[in-house]
């Protein structure tokens, strides 16, 4: 075993995420070391650079190569109605207390390409509640978010989108929700009319304020404890008493500093209320 090899990788992927932070601001240093290691040696491979500290001086000095290696460290990995449970489950469960508010803030952290939201607007939309709603959607991935914005996705995704929409507990015909356009479909400008997108890092940028129902799904795996527990600490000064986490199928609370601040909602789908005081 290479000992040498292996801490001197270490240290260049060390000044590599340093130099990233103190450059643009972006702070990836407390990302999962297995995941961050994984990205950056592939995107390496991919522009052919013969080590990780002949990125450095190009990540300094070139914004454009900049961009192009934090789409390595964007997780992009989402579809209309992923996990269809859990849309059921927030139909079912969530939203009938939701509906007690007037009004109604939702905040989709870590939104990628937008598949996540307007599948939560189409479902707001089907329980009447979508007027009465603002949802954010947020991620520091502005290719990302820009695609969100533009709503348009793969035709030929929407045969397997559309048998999750059902299993999630739709009521109408998924078709109603798209149409065809530039090779592809494009989601109705109704939903995105209650949608803001906007430039978002968990690691370092403030809370929201008095949100009822937070999403934050496939996220925080990438993240280590440190960094878990400062996104977890932003969900809980952003949400309302009383009001709603969904982690997904991948994350909880239970060995969190916040845990005491909630209770289970429903455990196989990691949705938490927050206590009343």
């Amino acid at each position: 075993m290479n000992t040498n090899g292996s801490n001197t990788a270490a240290i260049e992927i060390d000044l590599l995420l340093e130099a990233i932070y103190r450059r643009y601001g972006y702070d990836f240093r407390s990302y999962a070391r297995a995941s961050i290691e994984r990205r950056i040696h592939q995107f390496a491979s991919n522009v052919g650079s013969d080590s990780i500290a002949a990125m450095i001086p190009r990540v300094l000095h070139d914004e454009e190569f900049f961009s192009d290696i934090v789409q390595y460290f964007s997780v992009g990995v989402t579809e209309l109605f992923r996990d269809p449970h859990v849309y059921r489950t927030l139909r079912e469960t969530v939203l009938p207390v939701l509906c007690t508010w007037p009004h109604i803030k939702i905040w989709c952290a870590g939104c990628a390409t937008g598949e996540e939201v307007y599948s939560l607007a189409i479902v707001l939309a089907e329980e009447e509640l979508l007027g009465r709603c603002q949802l954010y959607a947020t991620d520091f991935n502005d290719a990302s978010l820009a695609r969100a914005r533009q709503g348009v996705y793969a035709a030929e995704k929407m045969q397997d989108a559309t048998r999750r929409y059902q299993q999630s507990g739709g009521t109408g015909s998924f078709s109603d929700y798209y149409h065809a356009r530039y090779g592809g479909v494009v989601l109705d400008p109704a939903l995105r009319e209650r949608i803001t997108f906007a430039n978002h890092n968990l690691v370092s940028d403030a809370s929201f304020g008095e949100i009822h129902l937070i999403l934050c799904r496939n996220v925080l795996i990438y993240f280590d404890r440190s960094l878990q527990d400062r996104a977890l600490g932003l969900f809980t000064e952003s949400l309302v008493h009383g009001g709603f986490l969904c982690l997904g199928t991948k994350e909880d609370l239970t060995f969190s500093a916040v845990f005491n601040s909630y209770e289970t909602v429903h455990r196989n789908t990691r949705i938490y209320k927050k206590k009343q005081e």
